[in-house]
């Protein structure tokens, strides 16, 4: 483990200051409240490093560099005042730990719940998402993933404009409400994962460079220079991020991280930053007998990723599958522009339903090259899915979720093709009751040519959408508005149809936990994809049972005969009257199946 950066408090009035800084003369720590300032001493490694007494948590410092530079920290652990002003000194020991009994969840076990901490709740903080818990509780959720919540420029942001990675925002409740939510949450049983970036920092508030090489020139992302992995200097650059994810994991007890965009992550030496993470993430999991997770956000379909050490894996526990969502969303939908032209066929989505990854080393239209390698040999354990996500709703023009681009029915069978898959699922929140406020891109930049930047290319990126939708308005990244109008609506419960969409995903959550969908995830899958009339059939079996899933998302009713002496038991049909369908209950055994056009019935065939 290399050294730990920023300011930690040690107790008794003591603080440890380090900071790397290999290319300047001097460093001093500036504290405000006492308005003095101290020399740092350097190591041969370029980290300035000090122990000062008579520091009290809260106290307010900054780095001073060469004599004239006063920065804030770039491992400071709270911007109270922004991410132009000082930092401030926190102490780990302040919360009183009530978890000790917990030892996490296997990423196999994961009911994911992916969540905007501002856009969650009324109150838009850590503390309020507890009052949350008896909802998530009640539908089947066992695991919740925040999205950033590095400190960012202002109140309202995505949390990928973050730059000060190890500080938590602070108009979200800063680290104590943190770290309140994450015991609760053991308490109740949930898992909690957070979303970090560690491929780009946001534009304001960025002072990083200042202090050292943390970017390279020898690569670019879509964010500009690439952050510095592989490049001269980068020792330090790795630790700075390594040290990021060992502090989210065991200062504040976090089940694990979801790792933004990693194939922005470039780094060509021969231990690839991943791999050193999840090593000494394996390392942490000894000293602190917990089980943590790595999850990789990638649109590479590689398999090195979570693939074995010995295999030459960066030995990850999952990724994410982009592919199963576009097949979902295509079919549904109908879009077919963009990325989503190398989607839209049943082949490719009983191709997902199967092995997760549809561009398995196939070709790709859209990206006019081979994508992917086969996921072949890894379990439905290692592959996050979903069908609604931050991105795929939040980067739409006017960020509609599913439940303002399809039927009811449609938003059922949606449902159960996720929650049937073997794979780990997400759901994003709302989408439990179709909630139809939209989740929008939002900003609270100070920095004026910065807005107007970001206001200018968002209106670019989509003039396209907006010529051809003259009765659309525009939602501004900046204004307080569109931030508002992303909040979750809680009234779910006065609305007939909600309530009904809110029940069908609690059953099948209910039976997802019971294993009663175990044999979709069974390597041995059968798929049978009719273009033409838009169904899929899935079939799996084992010794005592054939489960049958039929997936009918064309427009006209699928019948299927059975023998007298071998009638189906009915699991589940989504048409049915109680799940708000136009259906009479089907009698769990009968001779004949019948599914409705944008729904799916799942029986059995009991050996």
């Amino acid at each position: 483990m290399g050294k730990k950066v920023g300011a930690e408090y040690l107790g008794n009035g003591i603080c440890e200051f380090c900071v790397w800084a290999p290319q300047v003369d001097s460093v001093e720590v500036v504290i405000r409240e006492n308005t003095r300032s101290y020399p740092l001493t350097q190591d041969k490694k370029g980290y300035w490093h000090t122990r000062l007494s008579e520091i009290e948590p809260g106290s307010h410092y900054k780095f001073r560099l060469n004599g004239e530079s006063e920065l804030p920290d770039p491992a400071s652990k709270s911007q109270p005042e922004g991410v132009h002003s000082w930092s401030q000194i926190i102490d780990p020991g302040a919360h009183s730990w009530k978890d000790n009994g917990w030892k996490g969840r296997e990423l196999s076990e994961m009911i994911i719940y992916e969540l905007h901490v501002g856009t969650f709740t009324p109150q838009g903080s850590f503390e309020a998402i507890i009052n949350k818990l008896d909802h998530l509780e009640e539908l089947g959720i066992n695991t919740i993933e925040l999205m950033p919540i590095a400190q960012f420029p202002g109140e309202r942001n995505w949390g990928y404009d973050g730059v000060y990675p190890f500080a938590a925002q602070h108009s979200y409740g800063g680290a104590a409400g943190l770290k309140k939510l994450v015991d609760t949450c053991h308490a109740r049983n949930f898992s909690i994962l957070l979303d970090v970036v560690y491929n780009h920092l946001g534009p304001e508030g960025n002072y990083i460079s200042e202090f050292g090489p943390y970017f390279t020139d020898k690569y670019h992302t879509p964010w500009g220079s690439a952050i510095n992995f592989d490049d001269d200097y980068a020792d330090a650059v790795r630790n700075h991020f390594i040290q990021n994810a060992l502090m989210w994991l065991e200062e504040y007890h976090f089940d694990g991280l979801r790792l933004d965009a990693i194939h922005e992550i470039i780094d060509r030496g021969a231990r690839h930053f991943l791999k050193e993470l999840s090593e000494e993430t394996d390392l942490l999991e000894q000293k602190t007998n917990r089980n943590y997770v790595l999850i990789a956000e990638s649109d590479l379909n590689d398999t090195r990723i979570i693939a074995d050490y010995e295999k030459g894996g960066y030995g990850l526990e999952g990724q994410w599958v982009d592919d199963f969502h576009h097949a979902v969303h295509t079919i549904l939908t109908g879009e077919n522009s963009g990325y989503y032209s190398d989607f839209g066929k049943m082949e490719y989505l009983a191709k997902t339903f199967k092995q997760a990854f549809i561009y398995d080393g196939i070709y790709s239209p859209f990206r006019k090259r081979s994508i992917g390698n086969s996921p072949k040999g890894f379990g439905p354990e290692n592959f996050v899915i979903c069908i609604q996500n931050h991105d795929q709703v939040g980067n739409r023009p006017v960020g509609e979720r599913l439940s303002q681009l399809v039927s009811f029915e449609a938003q059922k069978l949606a449902a159960a093709t996720l929650l049937t898959a073997g794979f780990v699922p997400m759901l994003f929140m709302g989408e439990e009751f179709g909630e139809k406020n939209p989740f929008q891109y939002f900003v609270s930049h100070g920095d004026p040519d910065l807005v107007k930047a970001v206001q200018e290319g968002r209106k670019k990126e989509f003039e396209y959408f907006f010529r051809s939708h003259k009765d659309l308005d525009f939602p501004d990244p900046q204004a307080e508005e569109t931030f508002k109008n992303s909040k979750l609506n809680w009234h779910f419960k006065e609305d007939e149809e909600k309530i009904k969409l809110f029940e069908f995903y609690k059953k099948l959550l209910d039976l997802k936990k019971k294993k009663v969908f175990a044999l979709f995830g069974t390597a041995d899958l059968t798929t049978e994809a009719d273009e033409g009339n838009k169904t899929l059939k899935i079939s799996a079996e084992n010794n005592t049972e054939q489960l049958f899933g039929i997936y009918n998302f064309g427009s006209s009713t699928y019948r299927e005969d059975f023998p007298e002496k071998k009638p189906p038991e009915i699991i589940l049909s989504s048409a049915d009257r109680k799940w708000g369908g136009p259906l009479d209950e089907q009698p769990s055994q009968q001779k004949e199946i019948v599914v409705m056009p944008e729904a799916v019935v799942i029986y059995t065939l009991k050996k």
